[in-house]
C-alpha cells in the first residue's frame, strides 16, 4: 500500500486511548526509538541506548502509570484505518516562577508519526487535536522536548509556533566535571 502524501492525505481521524489499549502503540514507538539512537549518536557515548524491547517494557509502563491520572491524553492519530502517529500528554501544576503560564501545563511526554506519513500533515493536524483539547480544558502553554540534534523536529515545532524555553544539559554523575 503506498501512503498518502501531503496532497492526498484527506481525513484523519483521532482516537482518545485507554490503558487497556496502550499496546497499540508499541510500533510507533519502535519507530520512535530507532529515530531517536539514529538522531543523537553522541549520546551512546554519556548516558547509553536500550534495546527496543526494553525501551517498550519501560515506556509502556510509564504510560499506564501516567493513564491513571485522568487529565492524560493518549491521542491516537488514523488514516484509512492505518496508524499514522500519536501524542500523549500528561498535565503538571505550574509552580509559579518567572512567566505567567496558568495554573497547569501540558507535557507533550511522546510525539510519534509514523515515518512514512512524515511531510503529510499528520503532525500538525495531530498538535491541532491536542490544542483544542487543552484549551478546551484551560490549559494555556504545552512543553514540547525535541532532540537538540534533531533540526527536522526543532524546525516542524516552530513552524508551529513553539519557541525556546530552556535547554536540557544531561552527564553521568561520575561525569568530568569544569575545566580551568
Amino acid at each position: 500500500m503506498t501512503k498518502p502524501r501531503p496532497s492526498d492525505l484527506g481525513v484523519l481521524g483521532f482516537r482518545y486511548l485507554g490503558s487497556h489499549e496502550v499496546e497499540e502503540l508499541a510500533d510507533l514507538w519502535g519507530a520512535l526509538h530507532q529515530r531517536h539512537t539514529v538522531t543523537a549518536p553522541h549520546l551512546q557515548e554519556i548516558i547509553g541506548t536500550m534495546s527496543l524491547e526494553e525501551s517498550w517494557r519501560r515506556r509502556r509502563a510509564q504510560y499506564l502509570q501516567w493513564l491513571r491520572d485522568p487529565g492524560t491524553m493518549a491521542i491516537l492519530a488514523e488514516h484509512d484505518g492505518d496508524l499514522a502517529g500519536y501524542a500523549m500528554v500528561t498535565i503538571r501544576d505550574n509552580a509559579l516562577g518567572s512567566w505567567d503560564r496558568g495554573d497547569r501545563v501540558a507535557v507533550v511526554q511522546t510525539f510519534a508519526i509514523d515515518p512514512e506519513y512524515t511531510g503529510t500533515g499528520v503532525g500538525s493536524k495531530l498538535l491541532e487535536e491536542m490544542r483544542n483539547q487543552l484549551g478546551s480544558s484551560g490549559v494555556r502553554d504545552i512543553e514540547f522536548s525535541a532532540l537538540a540534534t534533531s533540526s527536522e523536529d526543532i524546525g516542524f515545532l516552530e513552524e508551529e509556533g513553539f519557541q525556546p524555553l530552556t535547554t536540557t544539559m544531561v552527564c553521568r554523575v561520575g561525569g568530568l566535571g569544569a575545566h580551568d
